[in-house]
């Protein structure tokens, strides 16, 4: 297939090499492009301005370059943009939550980019606007709002923001009976805050130079940030760290974890000088959460090989492991994902099978039910509730035919009420689509789940084209939910899929194992294998694949380009960690220490290292035929750094045989999570899904039928 980038004049931006070399067990590695790595990234990511000007001078031409290669897309990308807006309700709004006296909730208005958070009274009424998201982000190029909690005497707001998209938030407390921010403002949290019980101050957790959150503060209501009482500092730069409360507002929750292992520091909310009382002391390997249930706590947990994990107790008098009470046992293959306890019912969110489900247990007799549902494929979500003592609670349900609905769950008649149906205003039949489960045999004769939709006239004889989605680490399951934006795609003849590869949690924590570490290159051959499966079974045809993933996503998709370049017709990699050697070398990054238990340790050991190497995609491009190949990225990215897919892209266009173009487009306003509005979202996912249907030659607009 000849894809129309094949026709391009425009000439790819060559940058100087000034070759670095570093070496680690007796291996010598030369990178030349290095020197895109700004020295002072720490002080780019709070002020971009201060970017050197020969790198953002590179970054620029990137820009330049994908901007006159895409130049025949812009009004296809205008015409994929408002049909994603028009499946938005433009003044959409939550369903407000009852806590108290009110009940809270959060809308967008008519043209708005961000939300605004609104509460009425709790039987409902005329709307009193809290924090409108539009009005504070005026003025500003990049805006996202963190967290917003209210006080349990509802008279105060605690809310963060980010101007920067480097996610080192500011909270700000505002007073909701004159409307107006007080003088606490604190700068570099993480974003969220916990109120004390009498209201009087906050918790929160600082972030440092290299974006830990090491320390967890309290800060006294009209008092400076420099009189701030630290609860705690956690000295393993390994460890991420956060601060919590529980609906009775009688614990303060210190969380501090790694990907593997995991420990809890207990204040009572009434107490802010109080010392920080472990719950259990980490242990390598032993994961647990806790969850507040009156004169007990519910502790979910794979403690005693539970792989799958368990729900215990423990008295909040003494609620260490010696005192742990199995409640819930371990059973192999039910992956319990979440709980949330109310004063009658504890309620859990698990998998089996691959799909998730619902149990709620009366807490009196241990008695148990199922919510049930009917479709294939499906998402569900535990909303949960403000309130404790109470009968019902709130839980979110889609598929990838039928759009997302919001219930509230009586637990105690099992009454279930529609609240809320996600509105499409352009329309949407989903009798008009067909969801389909398929299991991909992996190169070991695992099977690997993929989730699909396609428009129910397109044909099914191996010429639709595919955009085939992945993940595939963290244990994070990508859910066959309701996707607006992607029927822009399927409407067109495509088939949207998502592989469902080992590093994600879709069949038990097993299948999470069995992709990290040593086994990661499991991830890589099951979305291979899921790319060959879908054209056996006639649904689409190799170079017809458009593969998409992002962040640790996006490290799958400069892998697969590296292993099987001709299984695909063009890879999209969004903010792609791709120099994973290099940045697991790196223990100054902001990930770097906590990420080792998920990839390993290769300043440390020789084997982590040969293990990462062989698979990192920097240091495998090779000269191979690469199909059409789209990066994107933020400068300011804390998490995935800009420089990443800027060396990675340098050197494929360097190495490459062929004429397929490697694009690179960086959004120098922006970090992780790209643009901060939700329209302005719209306009990388247009940008996206234009390279897209350029790539599979469907520059013109073709609805299916």
């Amino acid at each position: 297939m000849k894809n129309s980038f094949q026709t391009a004049t425009a000439q790819p931006p060559v940058p100087e090499k000034r070759p670095h070399s570093d070496s680690h067990h007796g291996v010598t590695r030369v990178d030349e492009y290095h020197w895109l790595r700004a020295e002072n990234w720490q002080e780019v990511f709070r002020e971009p301005s201060l970017l050197d000007p020969a790198i953002r001078a590179h970054l620029e031409a990137e820009n330049a370059y994908q901007q006159a290669l895409m130049a025949d897309t812009a009004e296809l990308r205008k015409t994929l943009f408002q049909e994603m807006k028009g499946r938005i309700k433009e003044d959409d709004s939550t369903v407000p939550m009852k806590d108290g006296p009110f009940a809270y909730g959060s809308a967008y208005r008519i043209g708005g980019e961000q939300p605004r958070y609104f509460r009425t009274a709790r039987d409902g009424g005329p709307e009193e606007v809290l924090l409108d998201g539009d009005l504070e982000g005026e003025g500003k190029t990049y805006f996202r709002i963190g967290d917003v909690d209210h006080s349990s005497d509802h008279r105060r707001l605690l809310w963060s923001y980010d101007d920067r998209g480097s996610e080192f938030y500011t909270i700000v407390v505002r007073d909701l009976d004159g409307q107006a921010d007080l003088a606490d403002h604190v700068p570099d949290t993480g974003g969220s805050g916990v109120w004390s019980a009498d209201n009087s101050g906050f918790f929160y957790t600082q972030l440092d130079a290299n974006h830990r959150p090491s320390k967890t503060f309290y800060h006294r209501l009209g008092t400076g940030v420099d009189q701030d009482r630290l609860i705690y500092e956690e000295p393993d730069p390994g460890f991420f760290m956060s601060v919590g409360g529980d609906r009775l507002n009688d614990w303060i929750l210190i969380s501090i974890s790694d990907h593997e292992t995991s420990e809890y520091r207990l204040i009572p909310a009434s107490d802010p000088a109080a010392t920080p009382k472990i719950v259990s002391p980490r242990e390598t390997g032993l994961q647990y959460d806790i969850e507040e249930g009156g004169d007990i706590f519910f502790i979910l947990t794979n403690a005693d090989g539970a792989k799958d994990f368990k729900i215990v107790t423990a008295p909040v008098s003494d609620p260490s492991r010696a005192n742990w009470k199995e409640l819930v046992p371990h059973e192999p293959g039910r992956l319990i994902l979440a709980m949330i306890s109310f004063k009658d019912f504890l309620v859990r969110l698990e998998r089996k099978d691959g799909l998730p489900r619902i149990v709620v247990r009366d807490r009196s007799n241990g008695e148990e039910h199922m919510i049930a549902f009917e479709e294939e494929a499906f998402s569900l979500g535990l909303a949960g509730a403000y309130e404790y003592d109470t009968d019902v609670m709130r839980f979110s349900y889609s598929s990838m035919t039928t759009p997302a609905q919001v219930f509230d769950y009586n637990m105690r008649t099992r009454e279930r009420v529609l609240l809320k149906t996600q509105e499409v205003p352009s329309g949407h039949d989903s009798d008009h689509y067909v969801t389909r489960r398929l299991m991909a045999p992996s190169y070991d004769g695992e099977l690997v789940p993929i989730s699909l939709i396609h428009h129910r006239d397109t044909p099914i004889d191996g010429t639709a084209p595919c955009l085939l989605y992945g993940y595939g680490s963290y244990g994070i399951t990508i859910p066959a939910g309701f996707n607006t934006n992607a029927l822009s795609l399927v409407d067109r003849g495509f088939v949207y899929a998502l592989a469902h590869t080992r590093g994600g949690k879709d069949k038990g924590f097993s299948w999470y194992e069995d992709g990290k570490r040593a086994k990661k290159m499991n991830t890589f051959r099951d979305f291979v294998a899921a790319a060959e499966h879908l054209v056996a079974q006639r649904y689409t045809s190799h170079d017809r694949i458009v593969a998409q993933g992002g962040s640790a996503g996006g490290m799958l998709m400069g892998a697969v380009a590296n292993m099987a370049p001709d299984h695909f017709g063009g890879i999209i990699a969004e903010v792609p960690f791709v120099d994973v050697l290099s940045t697991m070398l790196d223990e100054t990054l902001p990930l770097t220490p906590p990420e080792w238990p998920e990839w390993g340790n290769p300043i440390v050991s020789e084997e982590d290292y040969k293990t990462i190497a062989a698979y990192s995609p920097y240091d495998n491009v090779g000269a191979l035929a690469y199909p059409p190949i789209l990066a994107v990225a933020g400068l300011t990215d804390p998490r995935v750094t800009y420089w990443e897919p800027a060396k990675w892209t340098a050197r494929l266009r360097e190495r490459k045989t062929g004429d397929n173009p490697v694009l690179f487009k960086i959004n120098m306003e922006a970090g992780h999570a790209g643009a901060s509005g939700r329209f302005s979202r719209l306009d990388e996912i247009a940008y996206a899904y234009a390279f897209a249907l350029k790539v599979v030659g469907l520059p013109e607009i073709r609805k299916a039928s």
